[in-house]
């Protein structure tokens, strides 16, 4: 259509129509769905390859050939966070391979379908070839095979053979399942309309346990009684916490940051400056500008995806002309802040000129307030000429067809009072006249010079053709169905016009949504109070009144604690104290400011200055299954093996309480050498250590080789008139007691069973017996020993004899043998 081709010679300096006076709808829910993800690996010689398709939004997600374990810890590792829901390999493949699978199936949590393929079908050329004859809707038709090799090769790397054979088997999978085009026919290809290089280099090392036990994310049923079954809330957890994102897509963000907390300081530091521009009070309406146009930054994936498949709906119109015209806002908006925030740039420079012509294009084209009430997709005036002139007959069409009815009425039999000239599109223009009494059987119904048309009798009008209504259908045809063939023709030019340029699109996505999110942790920021933590390159940790971010939230009052881990001395902090005094917290505390550090985010202390940490280890916490079948000491060692066999000299490691599962002498064996294993390594291999315990006899019976690099910590308590008063505040030293009797009573416990303990209690540790006691018939025996004595007091010894010897019979010798017996 030339009308289209004159809006893209001229709609680039064009001017942006803002929503206003047009009908748009409000805040259309987002589709949700379960787009299927297809992984695709392959493992050789210790080499991982592997590749993904995510549904969603028709990406390829590529890694470059990584080194793996024999245990393929870092295929475990992407496989947690893609959650496919296929996994294609080849039928031939290594042990190690073949183990993971059998552990993979064994997991009743997560069971993902295995497809296996010949080995030929992951041959390096057969790779190269299905890619070659992808379908990429991006790409022109007309392109060689040469030219398209070149732009592929800008998009994946060529220098992974293992990843390009799981792609060549990823390809043959999704195009035997039809993923995504099932309804379509055969011969429309499953698209991939990006590719997306994917890696875990400088990812810090986080297990479930850890997010679990800091409570970094925490699911909840949704309390709404309509989703306890489609859903699940974000309960009181650190992401919860931070994420105010606007868009979906900064959530989801959001949460890969929360799943892949980085080494790299560029990055921080890169997040740290946005972070930093936010929380000051000046730029506050900046802040509110941006997040209010981030609101309407909708499912662009999801919107080019359709496009591609020509099944846009006016929605979808409409909801990528307020994400175009949002992203326009925003690139003006921040365009005005200061342009040494790389960020800033980025987004100044990406959200190119193609933004502002796709919504100018949109404006002058999609009639949204007639699409709407047609429910399908029109154009304005002056788009398109022959468009306008169709749609001008048809307005027109009303008056002309009246007198055209006026002037048949003329030639035909004087019964007929009256008579219409009606447009029914498919069939044409029709003659309609009143029935009359007359006409009852078939016969009846013929006119001379009308064509009667049976299909459309009814009980009070009939319709015909005549000469002058088949004059009118070669006259002006099918008005209706041309003029919606037309505008099918402007959409599709329209839909073409904004795949080319879908490139810019996704770049709104990225940018936008890492944008959301530091302006959401920001906010989060300003109103906790964080601190931007200082990152460096060395291995100290120095942590000034730090506080946990959860529990400052809940509790009216809260006692900060600050940390320090110099790269010689301090790194294995031993930590006694008595229970509920705060160990535990204390623990979580450090580990959380130090993952909000490693995720770019303000900290909740004082100040801080975190130097590399690679990994976060815990033993807090024991998450008991039936279906794992491991007991829950099992449980607690496999934890603890992970800490000790996993972590280096850069890793923080937290353990509470460890060595409670099994008898005391040997828990508190493996709890002491788990501790030397650390103590008596180089400086340089021990990582950051915090160990709290009730195991007073680890540091009195001096287990533990004495090094700089322990540190030995307590938080105070005070006792009060026998009451126990917590301080929570850490300090160096041993607690001397573990306060349990003080504990107890607090914990409601009756006071004669505490009494009793803290007796048996100091038997015990001063190696005296401890003696069976039974109250009840303690006080049974006094009262029959009190009645014994009365009785023989009442006794008359001079005159009654045998008064006594009945006594001694009857009273005396029973007692004493039941007294015996109780003894």
């Amino acid at each position: 259509m030339a009308a289209i081709e004159n809006l893209r010679r001229d709609g680039g300096g064009g001017h942006v129509f803002g929503p206003n006076g047009l009908r748009l709808s409000g805040e259309e829910e987002e589709e949700e769905d379960s787009p299927e993800v297809l992984l695709s690996v392959l493992v050789q010689h210790g080499q991982l390859g592997l590749c993904f398709y995510d549904g969603k939004d028709s990406s390829l997600h590529y890694m470059v050939d990584t080194p793996d374990n024999h245990e393929l810890r870092l295929l475990a590792r992407v496989i947690q966070e893609v959650c496919p829901h296929v996994i294609v390999t080849s039928a031939k493949q290594e042990r190690c391979m073949t183990n993971f699978l059998q552990q993979l199936g064994s997991n009743p949590d997560y069971k993902p379908e295995v497809v296996t393929y010949p080995y030929v079908d992951f041959g390096l050329e057969v790779g190269k070839q299905r890619l070659l004859a992808a379908h990429l809707p991006f790409l022109p038709a007309s392109i060689s095979e040469k030219d398209k090799m070149s732009y592929l090769s800008s998009c994946i790397s060529f220098d992974s053979p293992l990843m390009l054979r799981a792609v060549g088997a990823l390809l043959k999978c999704l195009d035997r399942r039809r993923v995504g085009v099932e309804l379509e026919d055969s011969s429309v290809g499953v698209p991939v309309l990006q590719f997306h290089a994917y890696t875990l280099r400088g990812v810090v090392c986080i297990d479930q346990d850890t997010y679990s036990v800091l409570q970094i994310f925490k699911s909840e049923l949704h309390p709404s009684v309509y989703k306890l079954h489609s859903g699940e809330k974000e309960g009181l957890s650190l992401y919860g916490i931070l994420n105010r994102c606007r868009c979906k897509f900064g959530s989801k963000l959001l949460r890969q940051w929360f799943l892949r907390p980085t080494l790299d300081l560029a990055v921080l530091q890169r997040r740290q400056e946005v972070i930093r521009f936010f929380t000051s009070p000046r730029n506050s309406d900046s802040l509110n500008t941006l997040q209010s146009s981030l609101r309407n930054i909708r499912n662009i994936p999801t919107l080019l995806r359709r496009m591609s498949l020509s099944h846009t709906k006016v929605t979808d119109w409409q909801s990528l002309y307020k994400t175009v015209y949002s992203a326009v806002c925003i690139r003006d908006t921040v365009r005005h802040l200061s342009q040494s925030i790389q960020l800033f740039r980025d987004i100044s420079e990406g959200f190119s000129d193609d933004l502002h012509y796709i919504a100018s294009l949109i404006s002058r084209i999609v009639d949204f307030e007639t699409s709407i009430a047609e429910r399908r997709f029109t154009i304005k005036p002056n788009v398109d000429p022959a468009i306008d002139e169709k749609k001008r007959r048809m307005m027109g069409l009303s008056d002309f067809l009246t007198d055209v009815a006026r002037k048949e009425l003329e030639h035909l039999d004087a019964r007929i009072p009256s008579c219409c000239v009606i447009y029914i599109p498919l069939i044409g223009f029709l003659l309609s006249v009143p029935r009359l009494p007359s006409m009852v059987e078939k016969e009846d119904f013929e006119i001379e010079g009308l064509d009667f048309m049976v299909c459309f009798l009814s009980e009070d009008r009939l319709h015909y053709r005549s000469q002058r209504t088949k004059e009118l259908d070669d006259l002006l045809g099918d008005l209706h169905c041309d003029i919606r063939d037309m505008e099918t023709a402007v959409m599709t030019q329209l839909q073409n016009a904004i795949l080319e340029r879908s490139a810019s699109l996704y770049k709104i996505l990225d940018l936008t949504a890492e944008l959301d999110c530091l302006m959401a942790m920001s906010s989060a920021s300003q109103e906790y109070g964080y601190t931007s933590p200082r990152l460096a390159s060395h291995r100290k940790i120095t942590i000034t009144q730090g506080r946990h971010p959860l529990l400052e939230l809940c509790s009216p009052v809260f006692v900060a604690n600050s940390f320090q881990s110099s790269e010689m001395q301090g790194r294995v902090k031993v930590i006694t104290g008595p229970n509920s005094s705060g160990k535990s917290i204390y623990l979580k505390q450090v580990g959380l400011i130090i993952f909000m550090a490693l995720i770019g985010s303000d900290v909740p202390a004082k100040e801080a200055e975190i130097g590399v940490v690679d990994g976060i280890f815990t033993r807090m916490q024991s998450r008991e299954s039936v279906s794992v079948g491991l007991s829950t000491f099992m449980i607690d060692l496999n934890q603890m093996a992970k800490a000790l066999n996993s972590s280096t000299g850069n890793s923080l490691i937290l353990i509470d309480e460890f060595g409670k599962g099994t008898n005391t002498v040997d828990g508190l064996s493996l709890l002491a050498a788990s501790i030397s294993h650390w103590l008596i390594k180089a400086p340089a291999d021990v990582p950051h250590v915090l160990l709290a315990t009730n195991f007073h006899s680890l540091l009195q019976l001096g287990l533990l080789p004495s090094s700089g690099l322990l540190s030995l910590l307590t938080l105070e308590t005070a006792v009060d008139a026998d009451e126990l008063v917590f301080l929570y505040q850490l300090k160096e030293g041993i607690c001397q007691s573990s306060y349990a009797a003080n504990i107890a009573t607090l914990a409601g416990l009756p006071t004669s069973l505490v009494q009793r303990g803290v007796e048996v209690s100091e038997l015990y540790r001063t190696g005296r017996p401890i003696k069976r006691i039974d109250k009840a018939s303690s006080d049974e025996q006094a009262n029959r020993c009190r009645s014994l004595v009365e009785k023989f007091l009442s006794l008359d010894l001079e005159d009654k004899d045998l008064d006594l010897q009945r006594f001694m019979k009857e009273d005396l010798l029973p007692s004493a043998g039941e007294l015996l017996n109780h003894s």
